[in-house]
């Protein structure tokens, strides 16, 4: 009997260790899959005791993965999608004629790093499905969402009006970067007195990032100089790396890839949280659930 309760329960133990491995914490994993925080911890420590291996090494609400969880999580973890995404996976199969678009919103940052891996994992699944990438931010979002233009939007979200639902899925921090030689380069933690003493390079005024640092550095009461604008953040970083400037920007942004000094600013700034904004009365197609499931394979439970 306690056997057969242990294999029932796999699939709940294996979804709460890869939730609480993908978001680095017990509570944040619990909130996602609207479990209590004891209940995840239990699930997890009843998989430990299973595999007889320890799989976080705790550091009070904080964990990381041992070498043993990230060799679970490696085997866990498509298992966790097949199982979760099966509903909605059989339906397609069932029903080959369902809708075969899907029309997603999403801003710059979204779409060169947060959004390929996704798409190409959803069309090694659905080839036959057609996916539209509106490159729309914020409040324009919010309207195509509104007139049916697009089924969801991928992206950040200050503000979320009444009639929309929003459901946060990554954390991102913020970063100031630099180019390799800059006087700051040396420095372990650069203050907001330093940064200003040298030019800034940011997106338009109208952009949530604008504002979040020209909050911040009001709030200090620090004067700043803006000397380029661009749109885009590859442009930006380009602009960096060439010395003409230092730049405020999200994680998210950052490939590893770049010719540049990243030193993170979470003491001053607050972090950027990304995920998914829908209509909080409507249907989704099943593609786009297929879709969302494979943002995060909880979305659509409890």
């Amino acid at each position: 009997m306690e056997e057969h309760t242990i294999k029932s329960n796999r699939h709940k133990q294996l979804r709460s260790f890869c939730m609480a491995a993908k978001v680095g914490g017990f509570s944040k994993a619990a909130d996602l899959l609207q479990l209590s925080q004891p209940s995840v911890s239990l699930q997890i420590q009843s998989l430990e005791k299973e595999l007889n291996a320890k799989l976080f090494t705790r550091n009070g609400p904080k964990i990381t993965l041992t070498d043993a969880g990230k060799k679970l999580l490696e085997l866990a973890k498509p298992l966790v999608e097949q199982m979760d995404t099966l509903p909605t996976r059989f339906t397609a199969a069932n029903n080959p004629e369902e809708t075969t678009e899907i029309n997603i919103a999403a801003g710059e940052a979204s779409i060169l790093y947060l959004l390929p891996n996704i798409v190409e994992r959803f069309k090694q699944r659905y080839p036959h499905v057609h996916i539209k990438l509106h490159q729309v931010s914020g409040n324009t979002s919010i309207d195509a969402i509104r007139n049916n233009e697009v089924d969801f939007a991928v992206g950040p979200m200050l503000e979320v009006p009444a009639d929309i639902l929003y459901k946060q899925v990554y954390r991102f921090v913020p970063v100031l970067i630099m180019p390799f030689g800059h006087p700051l380069a040396s420095v372990d933690e650069v203050s907001l007195q330093e940064i200003v003493q040298y030019d800034l390079i940011l997106p338009p005024k109208h952009l949530n990032t604008w504002r979040i640092v020209d909050d911040v550095l009001q709030k200090h009461k620090l004067r700043y100089r803006v000397s380029l604008e661009a749109w885009s953040w590859e442009i930006i970083k380009k602009y960096v790396e060439l010395g003409l400037g230092l730049s405020i920007v999200t994680s998210v942004s950052l490939t590893g890839n770049e010719q540049l000094i990243a030193k993170p600013l979470s003491k001053y700034f607050p972090d950027y949280y990304y995920g998914v904004t829908m209509k909080r009365q409507g249907s989704l197609s099943l593609p786009a659930k297929n879709f969302l499931e494979l943002i995060d394979p909880s979305f659509f439970q409890g």
